[in-house]
């Protein structure tokens, strides 16, 4: 039992190591993984003391949800005709728009749809909640700090123009922290949004531009209705796809590597030799 007391903490034998006072972020990173290469560290700790270092040099653009993969309400829609929707969808907040995404007007908070089933007088736009517009260019940890300053968990994302880019949530930037360690697939350094894996296959980001997909494919998506490989895939199925579930079309065939109930995050390519319609499963 004292032997135990005695025993030094992780985090005092990293504390320990890291004495060594290293003069740069590289010298940080490798000293953290010489920690792990000793077992001072485990894989969850190491993944995520990264992961906070990452978020103080990531901008918003780089874990934004796409315009195109946003879950949004019209403001012209009745509750019996959203409401299912927002059932499907199963978020806590959904950006509100009036007939097109680049006029969002409000947020409306799943919870609030409760006075309509309690019955009470129910005016969506009452409902709303005011928007936070932010640039692409905002960095992760400002950001984190701002969303815990105002308690606001959800922000549009505007591009330089004044269109909307995208929406980020709280749960976009904590995951650049603690959720990469859920995904075998996302344990490297590679920062490529596709990366050929040696069967052949390819291994393809959802942010992926369309006009980079095509140069490494030889293929001839249009970018005109979606930026990104995922926005594409997204359409192809109809719905927001789980992991495992796949579709095939123009003569590949995409698997979900990674997903959740909001964002597609990762796919794994592969050709097909015979072509056809777009066959989900």
């Amino acid at each position: 039992m004292n032997d135990e007391l005695a025993k030094p903490s992780w985090l005092e034998r990293l504390g320990t190591l890291l004495l060594r006072e290293p003069e740069d972020r590289e010298q940080l990173v490798a000293l953290l993984h010489s920690a792990f290469e000793r077992n001072l560290l485990d894989a969850d700790a190491l993944a995520m003391i990264e992961g906070v270092l990452q978020v103080s040099e990531m901008q918003v653009r780089d874990v934004m949800i796409p315009r195109a993969q946003m879950d949004v309400v019209d403001i012209a829609d009745s509750p019996e005709k959203f409401i299912p929707y927002v059932i499907e969808t199963a978020h806590s907040r959904f950006p509100v728009i009036d007939k097109d995404k680049d006029d969002v007007i409000g947020i409306l908070l799943a919870k609030d749809l409760l006075r309509y089933y309690a019955g009470q007088e129910f005016n969506v736009r009452d409902m709303l909640r005011p928007v936070v517009f932010i640039p692409e260019s905002k960095r992760l940890n400002v950001l984190l700090k701002e969303f815990r300053s105002n308690r606001n968990h959800i922000a549009i994302v505007v591009d330089e123009y004044g269109g909307v880019a995208g929406m980020v949530t709280i749960e976009d930037v904590l995951e650049q922290i603690v959720g990469e360690i859920e995904d075998e697939y996302d344990y490297d350094e590679q920062e490529d949004n596709i990366i050929r894996v040696p069967d052949g296959r390819f291994r393809v980001k959802a942010q992926a531009e369309i006009a980079d997909f095509n140069k490494v494919m030889g293929t001839e998506f249009s970018d005109e209705d979606y930026d990104t490989v995922g926005g594409l895939v997204v359409s192809k199925f109809g719905h927001m796809p789980k992991r495992g579930e796949h579709v095939a079309f123009d003569g590949l065939k995409f698997n979900v590597l990674r997903a959740d109930s909001r964002r597609l995050y990762s796919l794994l390519v592969e050709r097909q030799e015979n072509e056809g319609a777009a066959t989900t499963t």
